[in-house]
C-alpha cells in the first residue's frame, strides 16, 4: 500500500495552506486502490484537523509509515524525515543561498526532493502552482492600495472574506475612476490578473490605443513577452529563443510608464532578464506610476524597487523617488509597492482546492505508477544525491 501523508508547514510564519484538501483526500482513498493518506496534526491550516477526520481521514502526529510526503513551503531541517521522498517548493534551482543549508540536509538525510516548481509540461509551462490566486489577490490589492493612495473608492482586504464567491461579491457597486493598468505576464498569474480587471469591469484596449488615448472609462494592456522585450540587434521576438538567450533582448516596457497609473507585474524574472524600467526611472517627470502590484515578487527583480516583501497584515510600502528608500506607503513623492511572496494564503481553501486538482490531475498518478519523464524532470535530488537535470546545482550542494 502506498501512504501519503500531508505534513504540518513548519516555515515561520505558517502557511495554512494544503496540498489537499479533506474533500480530495476522500476521493482519492475511495477511488485509488492500496492508496492511503495520513495527515500530520496541524493548528494552522485553512482545513482543520476535524474537518479530515470528518472526510475519514486518519489524522496523526507520526509520519513514519509514509513514503510519500506532500507539504508547501520549505520544510524546517529539523522536522526532514531520513528516507522519505518530498514534494513541496524548496526554492533551490536558482542556487539560493538561505536555502542550500537545506538542500545539504536533504543530501545527509537520503531524502528524494521533487520540487512543484520544476513540474513542467513538455514546452515548458509550469503544471503546477497557486499563481492564479496569486494573481486574484495581487491584482486586487494593487486596486485597493490605489484607492488608498488617492481615496477614490474603498476596498475591504481579501483576508476579510471567507472564499472566492464572497469576494467576486465585493465587488458589486464598484466604480473605478478612468485609470490605466498595465498588466504583465502570459501565465496563471497574469489569468488571474485579468479575472480581476474582467470582475471590475475594466476594459482591455491594444497597447497602441492604450499608448495614444485617453479614455473616459478604467482601461488595461495585457503586455506579454513579445509586447515587453525586443532582440538587441533584429529586433524580433522569439519565445524559445528569448528563454534561452534573454541577455540578447532588451526591454521596451519604458514606454508605457508615462501612460499608467498602476502596474500589476506578472512576468517571470531571473538575473539574465532584462528589468522593467531602472530605479532612476522613478525621477523622471513623467512616470506616471503610482501604485505596482509586484505580484511574482522578485526583489530587485524586474520591478526594480521592489525592496523586499510586505506581508498579508502589512502589504504595501512606499520608494522615494528621489533616494529610492523605503517609506510609509501614500506619500505624494513615493511610488508604492505591494509585494508580499505568500498572497494565496488570503484565499487558502480555494487556492488549496485548485492546487489539489492539479496535483491529482497531473502528478499523483505518475508517481504512484513510479514515476515519468516529467517527474524526473522535477527531482532535484534522488536518495541524497543530484539527479542529472540539476548537475549545474553541483557547487551549491557541495558541503
Amino acid at each position: 500500500m502506498l501512504v501519503i501523508g500531508l505534513i504540518r508547514e513548519g516555515k515561520i510564519p505558517a502557511d495554512n495552506r494544503v496540498a489537499l484538501t479533506p474533500g480530495q483526500c476522500k476521493w482519492l482513498q475511495k477511488n485509488i486502490p492500496d492508496l492511503k493518506i495520513q495527515v500530520q496534526q496541524s493548528p494552522n491550516r485553512c482545513f482543520t484537523d476535524q474537518e479530515y477526520l470528518d472526510a475519514g481521514i486518519e489524522v496523526t502526529d507520526d509520519l513514519s509509515d509514509c513514503l510519500i510526503l506532500l507539504g508547501i513551503k520549505e520544510v524546517p531541517v529539523s522536522m526532514l524525515i531520513p528516507n522519505k521522498t518530498y514534494l513541496f517548493f524548496s526554492h533551490t534551482k536558482k542556487k539560493q543561498p538561505y536555502n542550500q543549508a537545506l538542500l545539504h540536509a536533504m543530501m545527509d538525510k537520503n531524502i528524494t526532493l521533487i520540487d512543484y516548481e520544476c513540474l513542467e509540461h513538455t514546452d515548458g509551462q509550469r503544471i503546477i502552482g497557486f499563481g492564479f490566486f496569486a494573481g486574484i489577490v495581487g491584482a486586487h490589492n494593487g486596486i485597493m492600495c490605489y484607492g488608498n493612495r488617492t481615496g477614490a473608492y474603498h476596498l475591504n482586504r481579501v483576508v476579510e472574506v471567507k472564499d472566492y464567491r464572497e469576494l467576486i461579491h465585493t465587488y458589486f457597486g464598484l466604480k473605478l475612476p478612468n485609470i490605466k493598468i498595465a498588466v504583465t505576464g502570459s501565465g496563471r498569474v497574469a489569468h488571474g490578473i485579468l479575472e480581476i480587471m474582467n470582475l471590475m469591469d475594466v476594459q482591455e484596449v491594444e497597447p497602441d490605443e492604450y499608448l495614444n488615448r485617453s479614455f473616459t472609462y478604467p482601461v488595461y494592456v495585457h503586455l506579454k513577452g513579445s509586447d515587453l522585450y525586443r532582440h538587441k540587434i533584429n529586433r524580433t521576438y522569439q519565445r524559445d529563443h528569448f528563454h534561452h538567450h534573454p541577455e540578447e533582448y532588451e526591454c521596451i516596457f519604458k514606454q508605457y510608464c508615462a501612460d499608467t497609473d498602476i502596474l500589476m507585474n506578472g512576468i517571470y524574472w531571473d538575473h539574465n532578464i532584462p528589468r522593467l524600467f531602472e530605479m532612476d526611472d522613478l525621477r523622471a517627470a513623467d512616470f506616471r506610476i503610482q501604485t505596482i502590484a509586484d505580484i511574482t515578487d522578485d526583489k530587485g527583480g524586474s520591478v526594480p524597487c521592489n525592496l523586499g516583501d510586505g506581508t498579508i497584515n502589512d502589504p504595501v510600502y512606499g520608494v522615494d523617488r528621489s533616494s529610492f528608500e523605503k517609506t510609509a506607503p501614500y506619500l505624494s513623492n513615493s511610488v508604492d509597492v505591494m509585494a508580499v511572496g505568500n498572497l494565496p494564503n488570503e484565499l487558502p481553501r480555494d487556492a488549496s482546492k485548485y492546487f489539489g486538482e492539479q496535483l491529482i490531475k497531473y502528478v499523483l498518478e505518475d508517481i504512484r505508477k513510479g514515476g515519468s519523464e516529467t517527474i524526473d524532470r522535477a527531482t532535484i535530488l534522488f536518495k541524497g544525491k543530484l539527479t542529472p537535470y540539476f548537475d549545474y546545482l553541483a557547487d551549491y550542494a557541495a558541503h
